[in-house]
């Protein structure tokens, strides 16, 4: 087994590979409002995101040695090192999977500090580094209860070897930036699948209009989640016109997963389907939501309810198998005065309708935008993952008369 260098940190390296791929909008998709600055959560302002990529070996699957494929994403909703509260709220579609400290935020209605996403079995040495980074930014803070959430990355990497370690939490933390976001195969989405295409991180964001409050709701995802046939774009059945490019394993030995060896070879694999086992919307994913509205914790939960309405139209269904977690926070300021009283405002819940519509446009763009920053990936043994084809995806908007 051959193995390549640790990519730790990936701003000097994947970044530029990802980001020199179309987002849809490069495309001309348009999937409703108006964007941000950046297009990316960060364009509330405060927040800041980070990744860690673990990218090592090749070939057939050791486990505790690799081939890895993982990582780590932080986000931080008012910047490195600001332990200010912030509203939140949280909602599940389908619970096969983990969000830790979410019994606090639903009791409180409140979240202090930074969060994270990596992989499944990778939750408790995150969760720990992050108490370490709170502790160091601010000894006398009480952060027991850190929020981090996961999907399965087990079909490209070693899962099993738990190569996430403190380090790398520490370092995706560290190097929380605003700014453009590094979408695709980076930080906690680095092994992701999403329809059956390769998924992961994937940012957007909206503006309301000034009659509206002129807030901006940002949206990151890690896509993890859904089967071929049903994924859709704007209404379009891209995973019916697009039916080729199925996982197939690059090699001659037997898969060390099991379900996994009915996979066909790559060469000549043609329009080979996954083996028919496998569940058709095997994964998860986790979604989180930033405004600077203001809104209550309550409030919160109902944008939060809404992202499940954008996966819905993507062609996702909350599949048995599916992790299907929803994090959102609004960063207006909760700073209690000396009589313990905290001043906040509200926006009426009449005037809400536009945010729950930024919620939906900006987490489909940030799902499409995942799928289409992503690159072909081969991983432990050898299985291959197909990045979604801009210009198939382009030929089918076409066919369909969604692009001129």
């Amino acid at each position: 087994m051959r193995f390549l260098p640790v990519l730790a940190l990936v701003l000097a390296v994947l970044p530029a590979e990802a980001q020199s791929r179309p987002r849809a909008r490069d495309l001309g998709i348009d999937l409703g409002g108006t964007p941000g600055t950046h297009n990316a959560i960060t364009d509330v302002a405060g927040v800041e995101v980070g990744h860690a990529t673990i990218i090592r070996g090749e070939g057939r699957l050791e486990p505790g040695k690799g081939p890895v494929r993982t990582g780590v994403t932080a986000i931080w909703p008012r910047g490195r090192g600001n332990m200010e509260g912030v509203f939140s709220a949280w909602h599940t579609l389908n619970g096969n999977g983990e969000m830790t400290g979410t019994t606090w935020v639903k009791e409180s209605g409140l979240y202090n500090g930074p969060m994270a996403i990596t992989n499944t079995y990778s939750v408790g040495v995150v969760r720990d580094a992050l108490v370490e980074m709170v502790i160091r930014h601010a000894p006398e803070a009480i952060f027991g209860l850190p929020l981090v959430a996961e999907t399965f990355d087990g079909l490209l990497n070693d899962i099993n070897g738990f190569h996430v370690r403190r380090e790398h939490a520490l370092a995706a933390l560290d190097s929380s930036r605003g700014g453009p976001v590094a979408e695709g195969n980076v930080g906690g989405g680095t092994g992701m699948v999403c329809h059956q295409f390769k998924g992961g991180i994937g940012t957007s964001s909206r503006v309301l209009e000034a009659r509206f409050g002129g807030y901006t709701v940002g949206v990151l995802v890690q896509c993890n989640y859904g089967g071929r046939p049903r994924f859709a774009v704007a209404g379009v059945p891209v995973g019916r016109e697009i039916t080729d490019l199925q996982l197939c394993q690059a090699g001659t030995w037997e898969p060390a997963i099991t379900w996994l060896r009915g996979v066909r070879k790559c060469a000549g694999a043609g329009a080979a389907a996954w083996p028919a086992e496998v569940p058709d919307g095997l994964g998860s994913i986790i979604v989180i939501v930033a405004t600077d509205a203001p809104l209550l914790p309550h409030q919160l939960e109902r944008i939060a309810r809404r992202v499940p309405l954008a996966i819905g139209r993507m062609g996702g269904l909350g599949e048995d198998s599916s992790g299907d977690i929803f994090f959102a926070f609004s960063t207006q300021p909760v700073r209690p005065g000396e009589d313990g009283r905290a001043p906040v405002t509200m926006l009426d819940n009449e005037r809400i309708n536009p945010l729950f519509a930024a919620t939906v446009e900006a987490t489909e763009e940030a799902i499409l935008n995942a799928m289409l920053a992503a690159a072909t990936m081969t991983g432990a043994d050898g299985m291959r993952v197909h990045a979604l084809p801009a210009d198939r995806l382009v030929a089918a908007m076409r066919k369909y008369g969604r692009l001129p």
